[in-house]
């Protein structure tokens, strides 16, 4: 109780009330100030690094390339195999996007717009898939091409596997 007394003399005068309302009012405005000055040292949203999308695209390819070797070499005849893949693009991201579409007079419109995450500064679009690089091409050396049927199996096991046309794939004798 006496501490509530003293408390209130304290206050009680009116240079006391200035001074209590002016410490008051500056913390305030400098909480007000600090939630400015933050967000402006937090870094922008970057977009993937291209070194280490290059990278991941290499390896994809690497660990495609010794998958479709392993399985080439179980095809009879092939024998010895070596496999080379080309890639035209590296990984690619699909955003989630919500949108509408209307039709009036022979015109269609379409307004899209991504779905965005997190709040403040740190907003960034939600990334709905990653598409894996998309391989153009192949070339595959075998010791047993010398047979047109062992080469037909692995053109046609070739374009299975990787979804392409056989006119993308070039099948070669190894030394």
């Amino acid at each position: 109780m006496k501490a509530f007394g003293k408390l209130g003399e304290v206050l009680g005068s009116k240079g006391s009330a200035i001074a209590v309302t002016a410490l008051g009012t500056a913390g305030l405005l400098l909480i007000l100030i600090s939630s400015f000055l933050t967000d402006r040292k937090q870094p922008a949203p970057q977009a993937p690094d291209t070194v280490s999308t290059a990278s991941q695209s290499e390896s994809y390819c690497r660990d495609t390339e010794e998958r479709l070797r392993g399985f080439l070499r179980r095809i009879d005849g092939a024998g010895e195999v070596e496999v080379y893949l080309t890639v035209g693009t590296g990984e690619r991201y699909v955003y989630a996007a919500e949108g509408r579409k209307s039709s009036q007079d022979n015109r269609t419109e379409e307004e899209k717009k991504y779905v965005m995450t997190g709040g403040g500064g740190q907003r960034e679009p939600l990334i709905e898939t990653v598409q894996a690089p998309a391989i153009t091409g192949a070339v595959v050396a075998c010791t047993g091409c010398g047979d047109p049927a062992v080469e037909e199996r692995i053109y046609r096991a070739v374009s299975a596997a990787l979804g392409i046309p056989t006119s993308r794939i070039y099948v070669t004798k190894m030394k």
